[in-house]
């Protein structure tokens, strides 16, 4: 594929070198720590081209790395998928839109190679994440895994409370359709998610009904830092609520997030 070049100069293009390979362990180590114990070296990243997968970069004028994208492609239930692994932007490069168009170069290098599905996780206590990825990409959440990549990756951008994930899903074959980001969808609805106020204690039955709005904190990094309890309470009943309504057929079906209140998605069940 082509390189795309980006605002402001940048060039977004497959990593060719190892010195670039390099650059994004590095880049890895400076998002998640440098204990993070999930990085993926120089020479996966390498291996991962070869295989069909995607290894790409965000270069600025100067040919330093902003950000990268890492994922591999496989089959799955007989179909051609790819597995977004990794997506990192550079401190101080976040909200120029970055990791988005490392994701659309992606998309287009999945289509050329025949790929039907992307997959990718995202913390579902992380509200920006939730709506980049629901809102503005339309991907789906498929899936609820807890504690996915263990209980404790060593890194600070995880924190200990374990690495509850949910598994996006992104259709490459067909035209993705965002989900509505609308708070006034969640009006009325019960709550069966958050530390106190209206959500269920725990222990105490969930709501039932044809939907439910999981809330989730406006900003949980900060509150991470802040209020290591209220972060684990926050975690738990989250972690409670997918857990029991997504086996029940129920599907994330909108996001509402602000930026200043609690975000929250809408699981509702369909008819």
């Amino acid at each position: 594929m082509k390189n795309v070049t980006f605002a402001d100069g940048i060039v977004i293009r497959e990593l060719a070198t190892h010195d670039e390979r390099v650059s994004a362990v590095r880049l890895q180590e400076a998002t998640w720590g440098a204990a993070f114990t999930e990085r993926v070296p120089a020479a996966i990243l390498l291996v991962g081209q070869k295989l069909g997968g995607v290894t790409a970069g965000a270069f600025m004028p100067d040919g330093s790395l902003a950000g990268f994208v890492f994922g591999l492609t496989g089959v799955k239930d007989g179909h051609l998928v790819h597995w977004s692994d990794m997506l990192a932007v550079r401190d101080g490069m976040q909200g120029r839109h970055i990791g988005r168009a490392l994701k659309q170069y992606q998309r287009e290098q999945c289509r050329e190679r025949g790929v039907e599905t992307m997959y990718w996780t995202f913390d579902p206590l992380v509200a920006r994440n939730a709506k980049l990825n629901l809102c503005r990409l339309g991907a789906r959440a498929d899936e609820f895994v807890q504690d996915m990549y263990g209980a404790d990756t060593n890194s600070p951008q995880h924190g200990s409370l374990g690495t509850d994930r949910l598994v996006a899903s992104w259709p490459v074959s067909s035209e993705p359709v965002p989900l509505p980001c609308d708070e006034e969808l969640m009006r009325g609805v019960p709550i069966a998610a958050g530390p106190a106020g209206d959500a269920p204690a725990p222990g105490a039955p969930l709501p039932g009904g044809g939907a439910v709005a999981v809330r989730v904190p406006a900003d949980y990094h900060a509150l991470l830092a802040r209020d290591l309890d209220l972060a684990r309470a926050w975690r738990i009943s989250v972690r409670r609520a997918f857990l029991h309504y997504l086996p029940l057929g129920y599907l994330v079906s909108a996001f509402a997030a602000d930026g200043a209140r609690d975000a929250a998605y809408l699981l509702t069940r369909p008819a």
